[in-house]
């Protein structure tokens, strides 16, 4: 049986208990790869180009779950994504499964389970309690995910290509303001429940 435990309780479990049984822990597993299948098909339109809230949803995920739980729900995410569920942005159609996977995103999708797991132990030390940690955070997780997307990105189509300018620069302006609204919101649930240890 999981055991998720902390010094620091993550928001998880302050609103279902520490203690919760195998049960709810699977429900939360589920329920947040639900959560990131909704958020990678609703496409917000911005410039320069339309964002979704999927890496929002991996963030909120890490820090609220902690690591264990958090790395459990991508990695169940990402392996329906492989058996052919059209759970990814860009399915189904740029394809399906593994192949897809394997394509010009997979990078990214893996560097969602690390970026979550990073938040998840980092919520664990309490990070998740005010606004500039939990900001750091959100920067360190992105950094992770675009660390993961831009080296995979170079090994599919070359290193002689314009990473920057494909895998990168055009998200930047929207992660900006998805990491200011997850910044905001975590410790301001904290603010209501009335917990600040």
């Amino acid at each position: 049986m999981l055991s998720v435990q902390t010094a620091h309780p993550t928001l998880g479990q302050q609103l279902v208990g520490s203690s919760s049984n195998l049960f709810t822990k699977v429900l939360m597993v589920l329920v947040g790869s639900l959560a990131l299948w909704a958020s990678a098909k609703i496409h917000i339109p911005f410039y320069p180009v339309p964002m979704t809230m999927q890496t929002t949803v991996v963030f909120m995920i890490g820090m609220a779950y902690g690591w264990r739980l958090g790395g459990l729900t991508i990695m169940l995410y990402l392996f329906e994504g492989a058996m052919g569920l059209p759970v990814f942005s860009g399915t189904p159609e740029k394809g399906l499964g593994f192949a897809y996977m394997m394509g010009t995103t997979g990078g990214y999708l893996l560097g969602f389970f690390f970026a979550a797991v990073l938040l998840g132990w980092l919520a664990e030390k309490g990070w998740d309690r005010n606004y500039f940690s939990t900001a750091i955070a959100m920067v360190l997780g992105n950094a992770v995910i675009y660390a993961f997307g831009l080296a995979w990105l170079g090994s599919v189509v070359g290193w002689d290509k314009p990473l920057l300018e494909w895998g990168m620069m055009p998200f930047l302006l929207g992660d900006a303001v998805k990491l200011i609204l997850a910044s905001l919101l975590l410790p301001t649930i904290w603010k209501l429940l009335g917990n600040r240890k």
